[in-house]
């Protein structure tokens, strides 16, 4: 199933606004997004991200190294784990690894590789144009249910360092094809959370546990591996929490497609598109951390993603319809309405 929780860009990270991604949104028809799909697939196979460990013993390359080394040792550095109380910025077991995959350079496993020629960049959450270290600490107040790192220190700045030498690939201003995760068309029915447990206890729980809690590592391991977890949380105290973007269907469903269960790639996935949105749904009724002001998102609310599960909802539509679909009547309502309908933020 879906590992847990973005760290630093929060459940998908969005294309530049107001620019189209690279492929068809989740709300185009199938034949579109296939096609979308099978463009992508050409011009993706050239992903060659640089490796962190080919640098020299330098300071750029100590701060690259320890960048990546915050992104898949998250727990120990900067988390419950770290040794200092000060130090403990995130608030659960996650790591940015657990959905910022192989250190955020998997292609289209939500990687950072790419992102940082894109900042600064509008965010409808907060309805403003918004640096990378605001995205970076939005994610860790959501995803990490946690708290902002402060901007301009050394933690801050190995990860800014670290994404912008993954990202040596890309044009900037330019997105990355390979970045974020693949269209996934919408469902012509609401997703099915009870079905959802089947595919779940089928596909997930070998991994992530019957109880959705994670396999934990054994203080041996946990102290050399510098994390919590073999496989994440998915619910539960030690999850994202439910600001994150990996907490609506849509984003969820997405990365599940694309990227579990763990081994998968995103050109031959295992999960149906059905299954992605049942399962997902599933994932995303249990228990969770709670954000605090969540009403306060998306301030225009004409930016608010068609899957954003909490109030104020836009448009005539039953919260219900927001969490489980189906969407595409928010959608069509929306652009009738106000002219856009954002499926992310």
């Amino acid at each position: 199933a879906a590992t847990a929780a973005l760290l630093v860009l929060a459940a998908a990270l969005p294309a530049p606004a107001p620019a189209a991604s690279p492929a068809p949104g989740p709300s185009a028809p199938a034949a579109a997004a296939a096609a979308g799909q099978a463009s992508s697939a050409a011009a993706a196979a050239d992903w060659n991200i640089p490796d962190p460990d080919s640098l020299p013993d330098t300071p750029f390359g100590r701060t690259v190294r320890y960048g990546r080394d915050l992104i898949t040792r998250t727990t120990s550095l900067i988390g419950p784990d770290a040794h200092d109380p000060a130090m403990r910025y995130t608030g659960n077991g996650l790591t940015c690894q657990s959905c910022h995959l192989q250190a955020g350079t998997q292609q289209f496993g939500l990687p950072l590789a790419g992102i940082w020629g894109l900042f600064p960049q509008y965010i409808g959450r907060e309805n403003e144009v918004r640096t990378l270290e605001e995205r970076i600490n939005g994610c860790m107040e959501r995803s990490m249910n946690g708290r902002a790192l402060p901007v301009g220190g050394p933690e801050m700045n190995a990860m800014l360092t670290y994404i912008r030498f993954v990202s040596a690939p890309e044009t900037v201003g330019k997105p990355l094809v390979g970045r974020s995760v693949p269209p996934l068309p919408l469902p012509d029915r609401a997703a099915d959370p009870i079905h959802g447990r089947k595919v779940y206890n089928e596909v997930c729980a070998a991994c992530h546990g019957a109880d959705g809690q994670g396999q934990r590592l054994d203080a041996a391991d946990a102290a050399e591996q510098g994390k919590r977890y073999q496989f994440p949380p998915l619910w539960g105290p030690e999850s994202y929490n439910d600001g994150a973007g990996m907490a609506r269907t849509i984003t969820a469903a997405r990365f599940a497609h694309a990227n579990m269960p763990f081994g998968t790639t995103w050109q031959s996935p295992t999960l149906s598109d059905h299954d992605a949105f049942d399962v997902m749904a599933f994932v995303n009724d249990q228990p969770r951390p709670h954000k605090g002001l969540l009403e306060n998102d998306f301030p225009d609310r004409s930016k608010k993603p068609v899957d954003a599960a909490y109030p104020p909802f836009v448009g005539p539509f039953t919260p219900e319809q927001h969490r489980y679909g189906p969407w595409q009547p928010i959608l069509d309502w929306m652009k009738a309405h106000q002219g856009t309908a954002p499926l992310s933020d």
